[in-house]
Protein backbone atom coordinates (compact mmCIF):
# COMPACT_ATOMS: atom_id res chain seq x y z
CA UNK A 1 0.00 0.00 0.00
CA UNK A 2 1.14 3.15 -0.97
CA UNK A 3 1.86 6.48 1.50
CA UNK A 4 -1.03 7.95 -0.20
CA UNK A 5 -3.64 4.91 -0.11
CA UNK A 6 -2.44 4.60 3.89
CA UNK A 7 -3.15 8.45 4.63
CA UNK A 8 -6.51 8.21 2.63
CA UNK A 9 -7.63 4.53 4.50
CA UNK A 10 -6.68 6.14 7.95
CA UNK A 11 -9.10 9.68 6.79
CA UNK A 12 -11.81 7.50 6.04
CA UNK A 13 -11.08 5.07 9.03
CA UNK A 14 -11.15 8.53 11.35
CA UNK A 15 -14.26 9.85 9.73
CA UNK A 16 -16.14 6.70 10.29
CA UNK A 17 -14.83 6.85 13.90
CA UNK A 18 -16.25 10.46 14.22
CA UNK A 19 -19.55 9.68 12.80
CA UNK A 20 -20.06 7.21 15.27
CA UNK A 21 -19.15 8.95 18.01
CA UNK A 22 -21.50 11.77 16.75
CA UNK A 23 -24.14 9.07 16.68
CA UNK A 24 -23.74 7.54 20.04
CA UNK A 25 -25.47 9.98 22.27
CA UNK A 26 -28.53 9.78 20.07
CA UNK A 27 -28.92 5.98 20.16
CA UNK A 28 -28.59 6.53 24.30
CA UNK A 29 -31.53 8.84 23.72
CA UNK A 30 -33.60 6.67 22.06
CA UNK A 31 -32.94 3.59 23.74
CA UNK A 32 -33.82 5.58 27.29
CA UNK A 33 -34.88 4.20 29.66
CA UNK A 34 -33.40 0.66 29.94
CA UNK A 35 -33.99 0.65 33.32
CA UNK A 36 -36.13 1.16 36.41
CA UNK A 37 -37.06 4.90 37.05
CA UNK A 38 -37.45 5.92 40.73
CA UNK A 39 -40.26 8.42 41.50
CA UNK A 40 -39.71 10.16 44.80
CA UNK A 41 -43.06 11.05 46.70
CA UNK A 42 -41.92 13.62 49.25
CA UNK A 43 -44.65 12.87 51.37
CA UNK A 44 -45.93 9.22 53.49
CA UNK A 45 -47.46 6.52 51.53
CA UNK A 46 -51.49 7.11 51.76
CA UNK A 47 -51.63 10.74 51.36
CA UNK A 48 -52.94 12.64 48.61
CA UNK A 49 -49.53 13.37 46.97
CA UNK A 50 -48.78 9.25 46.83
CA UNK A 51 -52.40 8.80 45.60
CA UNK A 52 -51.95 10.97 42.94
CA UNK A 53 -48.38 9.44 42.14
CA UNK A 54 -49.46 5.79 42.42
CA UNK A 55 -51.74 5.56 38.80
CA UNK A 56 -48.96 8.21 37.23
CA UNK A 57 -46.27 5.84 37.67
CA UNK A 58 -48.24 2.89 36.71
CA UNK A 59 -49.48 4.71 33.41
CA UNK A 60 -46.10 6.63 32.49
CA UNK A 61 -43.77 3.26 33.31
CA UNK A 62 -46.39 1.40 30.82
CA UNK A 63 -46.07 4.16 28.40
CA UNK A 64 -41.93 4.10 28.71
CA UNK A 65 -41.72 0.60 28.28
CA UNK A 66 -40.06 0.80 32.32
CA UNK A 67 -40.98 -0.01 35.57
CA UNK A 68 -41.61 3.38 37.85
CA UNK A 69 -41.78 2.38 41.73
CA UNK A 70 -42.57 5.05 44.28
CA UNK A 71 -40.07 6.03 46.67
CA UNK A 72 -41.99 7.91 49.66
CA UNK A 73 -39.26 10.66 51.33
CA UNK A 74 -41.74 12.65 53.52
CA UNK A 75 -40.43 15.98 55.66
CA UNK A 76 -40.52 19.47 56.15
CA UNK A 77 -43.40 20.19 53.58
CA UNK A 78 -42.19 18.09 51.04
CA UNK A 79 -38.62 19.52 50.52
CA UNK A 80 -36.43 16.88 51.95
CA UNK A 81 -37.70 14.44 48.73
CA UNK A 82 -37.81 17.47 46.41
CA UNK A 83 -34.04 18.12 47.53
CA UNK A 84 -33.16 14.24 47.05
CA UNK A 85 -34.09 15.27 43.47
CA UNK A 86 -32.23 18.05 42.66
CA UNK A 87 -29.01 16.60 43.89
CA UNK A 88 -29.62 13.45 41.78
CA UNK A 89 -27.75 12.49 38.55
CA UNK A 90 -29.72 14.10 35.43
CA UNK A 91 -30.03 10.98 34.00
CA UNK A 92 -34.13 10.48 33.81
CA UNK A 93 -34.09 7.76 36.23
CA UNK A 94 -35.24 9.98 39.16
CA UNK A 95 -38.15 11.75 39.06
CA UNK A 96 -40.48 13.98 41.43
CA UNK A 97 -43.61 14.78 41.84
CA UNK A 98 -43.69 17.87 42.60
CA UNK A 99 -46.72 19.75 44.37
CA UNK A 100 -47.72 22.92 44.79
CA UNK A 101 -45.97 22.85 47.95
CA UNK A 102 -42.70 21.59 46.83
CA UNK A 103 -42.61 23.52 43.66
CA UNK A 104 -44.72 27.17 44.55
CA UNK A 105 -44.93 27.88 48.14
CA UNK A 106 -41.96 26.47 49.62
CA UNK A 107 -39.74 29.17 48.03
CA UNK A 108 -41.23 31.86 49.93
CA UNK A 109 -42.55 30.03 53.08
CA UNK A 110 -38.71 28.86 54.23
CA UNK A 111 -36.16 30.60 54.73
CA UNK A 112 -33.92 28.58 53.96
CA UNK A 113 -34.75 26.16 51.62
CA UNK A 114 -31.86 23.65 50.22
CA UNK A 115 -33.20 23.65 46.47
CA UNK A 116 -34.22 26.28 43.99
CA UNK A 117 -37.57 25.66 42.50
CA UNK A 118 -36.93 26.72 39.42
CA UNK A 119 -33.02 26.56 38.41
CA UNK A 120 -32.58 22.78 40.16
CA UNK A 121 -35.31 21.06 38.20
CA UNK A 122 -36.65 20.37 34.31
CA UNK A 123 -40.26 20.48 34.55
CA UNK A 124 -41.78 17.27 32.83
CA UNK A 125 -45.48 18.18 32.99
CA UNK A 126 -48.71 18.73 35.28
CA UNK A 127 -50.79 15.79 36.11
CA UNK A 128 -53.42 16.74 38.40
CA UNK A 129 -55.21 18.97 40.59
CA UNK A 130 -57.67 18.91 43.39
CA UNK A 131 -59.90 21.45 45.24
CA UNK A 132 -58.86 21.17 49.47
CA UNK A 133 -61.03 20.16 52.04
CA UNK A 134 -62.76 21.50 55.25
CA UNK A 135 -63.37 18.27 57.13
CA UNK A 136 -64.61 17.83 60.90
CA UNK A 137 -64.46 14.67 62.74
CA UNK A 138 -68.56 13.94 62.98
CA UNK A 139 -68.83 14.66 66.42
CA UNK A 140 -67.50 17.83 66.46
CA UNK A 141 -69.82 20.83 67.49
CA UNK A 142 -69.85 22.49 64.12
CA UNK A 143 -71.45 21.18 60.95
CA UNK A 144 -70.67 24.08 58.61
CA UNK A 145 -68.23 26.39 58.14
CA UNK A 146 -70.54 29.32 59.56
CA UNK A 147 -70.90 27.42 63.15
CA UNK A 148 -66.92 26.69 62.99
CA UNK A 149 -66.36 30.36 62.38
CA UNK A 150 -69.08 31.20 65.06
CA UNK A 151 -66.75 29.36 67.65
CA UNK A 152 -63.81 30.47 66.63
CA UNK A 153 -64.50 33.85 67.27
CA UNK A 154 -65.94 33.06 70.69
CA UNK A 155 -62.71 31.32 71.76
CA UNK A 156 -59.53 32.00 69.76
CA UNK A 157 -57.46 29.23 69.37
CA UNK A 158 -58.86 26.78 70.97
CA UNK A 159 -60.01 24.97 68.24
CA UNK A 160 -57.32 22.71 66.15
CA UNK A 161 -56.92 22.08 62.94
CA UNK A 162 -54.35 19.60 61.46
CA UNK A 163 -52.65 19.68 58.45
CA UNK A 164 -50.41 17.16 56.49
CA UNK A 165 -47.43 19.52 57.92
CA UNK A 166 -46.04 23.08 57.64
CA UNK A 167 -46.29 24.72 54.52
CA UNK A 168 -48.48 22.20 52.79
CA UNK A 169 -51.20 23.41 50.80
CA UNK A 170 -53.49 22.35 53.82
CA UNK A 171 -51.71 24.52 56.16
CA UNK A 172 -51.96 27.07 53.80
CA UNK A 173 -54.97 26.88 53.08
CA UNK A 174 -56.24 26.93 56.59
CA UNK A 175 -54.03 30.28 57.69
CA UNK A 176 -55.72 31.71 54.25
CA UNK A 177 -58.76 30.95 55.33
CA UNK A 178 -57.96 32.39 59.27
CA UNK A 179 -57.26 35.53 57.58
CA UNK A 180 -60.29 35.89 55.45
CA UNK A 181 -62.87 34.66 58.05
CA UNK A 182 -61.10 37.06 60.83
CA UNK A 183 -60.68 33.77 63.20
CA UNK A 184 -57.33 32.02 64.82
CA UNK A 185 -57.20 28.31 65.02
CA UNK A 186 -54.13 26.41 66.63
CA UNK A 187 -52.43 24.91 63.79
CA UNK A 188 -51.30 20.85 64.35
CA UNK A 189 -48.69 20.04 61.46
CA UNK A 190 -48.20 15.94 60.99
CA UNK A 191 -45.80 14.44 59.00
CA UNK A 192 -48.03 13.61 55.79
CA UNK A 193 -51.46 13.13 55.57
CA UNK A 194 -52.18 9.78 56.52
CA UNK A 195 -51.28 10.52 60.07
CA UNK A 196 -53.46 13.63 61.11
CA UNK A 197 -56.54 11.97 58.93
CA UNK A 198 -55.84 8.66 61.75
CA UNK A 199 -55.90 11.73 64.59
CA UNK A 200 -59.15 12.91 63.16
CA UNK A 201 -61.00 9.89 62.57
CA UNK A 202 -60.21 9.09 66.57
CA UNK A 203 -61.43 12.61 67.80
CA UNK A 204 -57.99 14.15 68.84
CA UNK A 205 -58.09 16.85 66.62
CA UNK A 206 -61.62 18.02 65.48
CA UNK A 207 -60.66 19.77 62.00
CA UNK A 208 -58.61 19.14 58.81
CA UNK A 209 -57.50 20.96 55.80
CA UNK A 210 -56.23 18.65 53.49
CA UNK A 211 -56.87 17.69 49.57
CA UNK A 212 -59.94 16.02 48.81
CA UNK A 213 -58.68 12.74 47.76
CA UNK A 214 -56.77 12.21 51.09
CA UNK A 215 -60.27 12.46 53.21
CA UNK A 216 -63.02 11.51 50.66
CA UNK A 217 -63.65 7.86 51.04
CA UNK A 218 -64.02 9.03 54.92
CA UNK A 219 -66.92 11.84 54.08
CA UNK A 220 -68.70 9.61 51.70
CA UNK A 221 -68.84 6.29 55.20
CA UNK A 222 -70.10 9.36 57.17
CA UNK A 223 -67.08 9.04 59.14
CA UNK A 224 -65.96 13.26 58.78
CA UNK A 225 -68.26 15.33 57.68
CA UNK A 226 -67.13 18.15 54.90
CA UNK A 227 -67.76 21.49 55.78
CA UNK A 228 -66.37 23.24 52.50
CA UNK A 229 -64.61 22.63 49.50
CA UNK A 230 -62.24 25.25 48.47
CA UNK A 231 -62.11 25.25 44.69
CA UNK A 232 -64.16 28.08 42.55
CA UNK A 233 -66.56 25.06 42.18
CA UNK A 234 -68.36 22.33 43.61
CA UNK A 235 -66.31 19.02 43.45
CA UNK A 236 -68.77 16.56 41.18
CA UNK A 237 -67.85 13.45 43.76
CA UNK A 238 -69.41 16.20 46.95
CA UNK A 239 -72.11 17.99 45.04
CA UNK A 240 -73.92 18.73 48.14
CA UNK A 241 -70.72 20.25 49.83
CA UNK A 242 -70.74 24.06 49.08
CA UNK A 243 -67.47 25.96 48.28
CA UNK A 244 -65.92 28.59 50.81
CA UNK A 245 -67.02 31.23 48.49
CA UNK A 246 -70.72 29.90 48.50
CA UNK A 247 -70.15 29.43 52.42
CA UNK A 248 -69.90 33.29 52.96
CA UNK A 249 -66.23 34.05 52.08
CA UNK A 250 -66.65 35.61 48.37
CA UNK A 251 -63.68 35.28 45.86
CA UNK A 252 -61.98 32.43 48.59
CA UNK A 253 -60.19 29.73 46.11
CA UNK A 254 -56.91 27.32 46.72
CA UNK A 255 -56.02 24.21 44.57
CA UNK A 256 -53.70 22.16 45.02
CA UNK A 257 -51.77 20.63 41.82
CA UNK A 258 -49.22 18.11 41.47
CA UNK A 259 -46.74 17.60 38.77
CA UNK A 260 -43.44 15.70 37.28
CA UNK A 261 -39.67 16.79 37.62
CA UNK A 262 -36.70 15.71 36.67
CA UNK A 263 -33.09 17.31 38.07
CA UNK A 264 -31.84 20.49 36.11
CA UNK A 265 -29.90 19.88 33.29
CA UNK A 266 -31.82 16.40 31.77
CA UNK A 267 -30.69 15.74 28.64
CA UNK A 268 -33.29 17.40 26.28
CA UNK A 269 -34.08 14.32 24.12
CA UNK A 270 -34.86 12.52 27.47
CA UNK A 271 -36.62 15.18 28.68
CA UNK A 272 -39.00 15.53 25.60
CA UNK A 273 -39.53 11.64 25.62
CA UNK A 274 -41.09 12.18 29.40
CA UNK A 275 -42.82 15.19 28.28
CA UNK A 276 -44.53 13.58 25.63
CA UNK A 277 -45.29 10.31 27.05
CA UNK A 278 -46.56 12.07 30.28
CA UNK A 279 -49.00 13.81 28.32
CA UNK A 280 -50.31 11.27 26.86
CA UNK A 281 -50.96 9.60 30.40
CA UNK A 282 -52.63 12.41 31.55
CA UNK A 283 -54.66 12.59 28.06
CA UNK A 284 -55.78 9.14 28.47
CA UNK A 285 -59.27 8.08 29.55
CA UNK A 286 -57.90 5.40 32.05
CA UNK A 287 -55.71 7.69 34.07
CA UNK A 288 -58.93 10.41 34.21
CA UNK A 289 -60.79 7.10 35.31
CA UNK A 290 -58.64 6.67 38.46
CA UNK A 291 -58.66 10.09 39.72
CA UNK A 292 -62.48 10.80 39.01
CA UNK A 293 -64.11 9.09 42.19
CA UNK A 294 -61.23 10.70 44.33
CA UNK A 295 -62.00 14.37 43.80
CA UNK A 296 -59.15 14.95 41.69
CA UNK A 297 -59.05 16.09 37.87
CA UNK A 298 -56.47 15.77 35.28
CA UNK A 299 -54.91 18.59 34.43
CA UNK A 300 -52.36 19.31 31.23
CA UNK A 301 -50.74 22.64 31.25
CA UNK A 302 -47.24 23.93 30.20
CA UNK A 303 -45.60 23.73 33.25
CA UNK A 304 -42.71 25.95 33.43
CA UNK A 305 -44.97 29.09 32.58
CA UNK A 306 -47.45 27.79 35.35
CA UNK A 307 -45.07 27.23 37.76
CA UNK A 308 -43.79 30.66 37.90
CA UNK A 309 -47.57 32.03 37.64
CA UNK A 310 -47.93 29.66 40.89
CA UNK A 311 -44.82 31.18 42.40
CA UNK A 312 -46.01 34.28 42.12
CA UNK A 313 -49.42 34.34 43.93
CA UNK A 314 -48.66 31.89 46.47
CA UNK A 315 -45.53 33.46 46.95
CA UNK A 316 -48.21 36.89 47.80
CA UNK A 317 -50.65 34.77 49.80
CA UNK A 318 -47.75 33.55 52.20
CA UNK A 319 -46.44 37.16 52.54
CA UNK A 320 -49.85 38.00 53.04
CA UNK A 321 -50.13 35.56 55.80
CA UNK A 322 -46.96 36.61 57.53
CA UNK A 323 -45.74 32.46 57.85
CA UNK A 324 -42.55 31.55 57.78
CA UNK A 325 -40.37 28.90 58.58
CA UNK A 326 -36.63 27.98 59.39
Amino acid sequence: MTLDSRRRQFMVNAGAATLAGLGAPHSNAQSYPTKTIRMIVPFPAGGPTDIVARPVAQLLGEALGQTIFIDNRGGAGGSIGADAVAKSAPDGYTLLMGTVGTSAINPTLYKKLPYDALADFTPIGTVAGAPVAVVAHAGAPFHTLRELVDRARAAPNTIAYGSAGNGTPGHLAGALFCTAAGIKLMHVPYKGSAPAVTDLLGGQIPLMFDPLQSVLSHITSGKLHALAVTSSQRASVLPSVPTVAESGWADFETTAWWAVFGPAKLPADISRRLVSSLRHVVDSPEFGSKLINLGVQPMARPLAEFQKTEITKWGAAVRATGLSLD
